[in-house]
């Protein structure tokens, strides 16, 4: 085994016993093998394309299937062997269409990959074409090769969700195939790579704009909503994760049966969307950030709901109480894949539920680019009168790893003249707390999910426009937390739009290394985070 996709990679390096997510050396294993198995369907739907020939259900299964190998995602072995006998299923029937259309595809490497019958045999077939499985590799094109395969992951992801509410783009799934088979030439400079991590930047720009549309398009733009943290009297079923859809389909499944409905993690949000917060029965919010889910589901009284990524392993005293759905798996945990989530309720009606009201804070949500740039006119005013000194966008991925208690410092130590805009889980050090207003303006303003930084890049792109300056130039900084490969992605898209000074942190990527990292830092000014008070000092001047 040998990972380091994740913030949390061992000792910052790389992971090579167990994972630190909870990720086995076998899943590890299948999930490499599944990589090198859609690498050759992706050489195969290159020449595919030369001759016409395109296949929706293989683009979104190599989606699907990418999705899978994002951290804390999918830990259930057996399925990982099935998707690695689809890709190959797919690739052939690819590779027969276009030999019938008169192509030719040279039989080498994953093109040719054959996949053994046992789990057994398919580990040892995955050992061999691991990360680290090519020793005289250059380990500057193994970094670049490893960027672009973990912001390739992301943008499968953003394309899953899009696809999911109706959104797809061709020039997606085409990129896709274009950056895993990229991986695999030896032709390629470290030149070469950069194009690539930078073109995937702006491919996954297009798909975080598709899957805006979709949640938009389906439940309406956010708008800003009052969410209780305490509960209801009652039932109730926990939905956490990113699934709007999944969110929607709980809702309506449940609605008359005397259930509550709290959101968990990223779905905290979700209370803002107009077609969502109609129902009556969806309540308020429960507990924190994924890596809290332990502490916090133990005490939950009611079922629970994983609909996307962010699953760690479940504790004995509540492995009963939780489902899965859509690509999120756990060995042993109940799968609902057909999204009849009768179980979940029956589950949920079994349980003792809330036996009180019991009154808790309560936050704001809703500060979608609609919602914020209905107010631009009054940002710009503040600013020109001096009232807003600058807007910092603190966003990012929350994690267990010491060092982002960094993010809560330099939020509470923000000046009063200045703005937080957040978004995703690492919000959740500071999501509760009370930094009052900036003239009508709340100082916190929660944007939404990791899936809708789409919407704050536009904002910070609406802004640049309404004062004439480049992004740049903004009384605007960025200061980002990551931990998985969506968060890769988010980042590469704001290196293809030309956005610089970044801060990156609590650590950097273990997979880059010092020569690739100098090339961002002279190009971008990307620095790493390093304390609250000199950071804001060198933001503020």
């Amino acid at each position: 085994m040998f990972c380091f996709q994740c913030e949390q990679a061992a000792e910052g390096k790389n992971c090579t016993k167990i994972g630190v997510c909870g990720k086995s050396p076998e899943v590890a294993t299948l999930q490499d093998l599944l990589i090198y198995t859609l690498q050759g369907l992706s050489q195969v739907a290159i020449e595919a394309k030369k001759h016409e020939i395109t296949d929706e259900e293989t683009d979104i299964f190599t989606c699907k299937a990418l999705f899978s190998t994002l951290t804390n995602v999918n830990f259930d072995l057996i399925r990982f062997v099935d998707l690695i006998k689809k890709t190959v299923e797919l690739r052939d029937y690819l590779r027969e269409k276009v030999e019938n259309a008169g192509g030719t595809i040279k039989s080498a490497g994953p093109v040719s990959f054959v996949p053994k019958n046992t789990v057994t045999e398919l580990v040892e077939q995955g050992r061999l074409v691991g990360i680290k499985s090519d020793p005289n590799l250059d380990p500057d094109l193994l970094s670049l090769q490893q960027l672009l395969i973990y912001g390739i992951k992301g943008v499968a992801a953003y394309a899953d969700h899009a696809y999911i509410l109706g959104q797809k783009d061709p020039k997606v799934f085409s990129f896709i195939y274009e950056g895993l088979a990229a991986t695999l030439d030896e032709s390629l400079t470290a030149n070469d790579l950069v194009g690539l991590v930078l073109k995937c930047g702006e491919i996954n720009f297009r798909a975080m704009e598709l899957l805006d549309a979709g949640n938009t398009g389906t439940y309406g733009h956010p708008v800003p909503t009052k969410v209780p943290l305490g509960a209801k009297k009652g039932k109730a079923i926990l939905v956490s994760g990113h699934d709007l859809k999944d969110l929607e389909a709980v809702l309506k499944q449940s609605e008359g049966k005397g259930i509550y409905v709290y959101t968990h993690g990223e779905m905290l949000p979700t209370h803002g969307y107009p077609e969502l917060k109609k129902y009556s029965h969806f309540y308020g919010h429960y507990g924190t950030a994924w890596q809290n889910q332990q502490k916090e589901f133990k005490v939950f009284p009611g079922a629970i709901l994983m609909t996307t990524n962010c699953i760690q392993k479940p504790l004995e005293n509540y492995e009963g109480n939780i489902f899965t759905t859509g690509l999120v798996g756990w060995p042993g945990v109940a799968h609902i894949a057909d999204k009849d989530f009768t179980p979940v309720i029956e589950k949920a009606l079994e349980m003792p539920g809330f036996q009180e009201d019991t009154d808790g804070k309560s936050v704001m949500v809703g500060f979608a680019r609609n919602a914020i740039l209905s107010v631009a006119d009054k940002i710009v005013a503040a600013v020109k009168n001096k009232d807003l000194r600058h807007i910092l966008l603190v966003g990012g991925c929350d994690g267990a790893k010491p060092g982002r208690n960094y993010y809560t410092e330099l939020v509470e130590k923000a000046p009063k003249d200045t703005i937080i805009l957040t978004l995703a889980c690492g919000k959740f050090r500071f999501f509760d707390k009370d930094l009052g207003t900036l003239g009508e303006l709340p100082r916190l303003l929660d944007v939404g999910q990791c899936n809708d930084a789409y919407s704050a890049i536009k904002v910070a792109l609406a802004l640049s426009d309404v004062f004439g300056v480049g992004v740049n130039d903004l009384p605007l900084s960025i200061v980002l937390s990551w931990y998985e490969q969506k968060a890769v992605s988010i980042l590469l898209t704001l290196l293809h739009l030309g956005i610089k000074n970044i801060r990156l942190g609590p650590t950097l990527p273990a997979f880059i290394t010092p020569n690739i990292l100098d090339v961002l830092v002279k190009n971008f000014n990307i620095m790493p985070i390093t304390s609250a008070e000199e950071d804001l000092k060198a933001i503020l001047g």
